[in-house]
């Protein structure tokens, strides 16, 4: 028996090659990239940065300049009054839009800080790399840092923490001269200096709240500005209390009245 051999025309050795090729196969999509502009609000969003050096001027003494974004909103301040408004990366620039600022009295020198860092968000060129941001115009260079790297929370537990403000509903009073209050956590317990009194009482922590059980204290009198601050002290301490620690400042808040407390050095 004779074989033959069928020749296959070059065409359709190609055609029939291309078919097993494309079997199966689909491409690659390539990743989109967002535009430069895009890419630095992403990495500002819900960040604050703290002044960390500066070229070109000087800050006041004891000041510092502090930038929060979020939401597309920036907030700043520079040692007086708080602004804010919208923010927008323009290229390289960042655009500040209409900024609305409190308006405290303060020191001339922080007054005039106030405007330049103003004058700053309106059009200054932006560069942000990992944490290190810095902001540039009219021969300043301003070098800010990420708060949480500059400045990072204390831990609850540990430190002492000092009364500094006595909250009700939206107004802050300060502690009186010579009035000493503090807070020290250990993990189930939370030893308390009321202002005039000392004791302490258990104490259960979450990630979000304190669940504070009755609290023991001594039963000395004392002037009365001293047991106003126990008796404000002692009205937060009882039941369930949120809490947050920004830094060397907690918080807590129970209800319509709450703390702030400062880490001690």
């Amino acid at each position: 028996m004779s074989h033959r051999t069928l020749a296959i025309p070059s065409i359709l050795v190609a055609l029939l090659l291309a078919a097993c090729t494309g079997a199966g196969a689909t491409s690659t999509p390539q990743p989109s990239k967002a535009p430069p502009a895009a890419q630095a609000r992403q990495g500002l969003e819900g960040r604050t940065f703290l002044s960390t050096a500066i070229d070109g001027r000087a800050l006041v003494a004891g000041s510092r300049v502090r930038l929060a974004f979020e939401a597309g909103r920036i907030g700043a301040s520079a040692g007086c009054n708080s602004m804010g408004g919208t923010y927008a990366i323009d290229g390289d620039l960042l655009v500040a839009g209409q900024l609305a600022t409190t308006e405290m009295a303060c020191d001339p020198a922080l007054m005039e800080q106030d405007q330049w860092l103003a004058g700053l968000l309106g059009g200054a060129t932006i560069a942000l790399q990992g944490d290190v941001l810095t902001l540039a115009a009219d021969g300043v260079r301003l070098t800010l840092v990420d708060r949480e790297v500059a400045d990072p929370d204390r831990p609850l537990t540990g430190t002492r923490w000092i009364v500094d403000g006595l909250v009700e509903g939206e107004a802050v009073a300060s502690v009186p001269a010579g009035v000493v209050a503090a807070l020290t956590f250990s993990p189930d317990r939370v030893a308390v200096e009321a202002g005039c009194n000392q004791g302490a009482g258990a104490v259960a922590i979450t990630d979000e709240t304190l669940a504070f059980g009755p609290i023991g204290l001594t039963k000395m009198a004392c002037p009365a500005a001293a047991m106003a601050v126990e008796q404000a002290v002692t009205d937060v301490l009882r039941g369930q209390v949120a809490w947050v620690i920004e830094a060397d400042v907690l918080t807590l808040r129970a209800g319509g009245v709450g703390l702030l407390l400062r880490a001690a050095p």
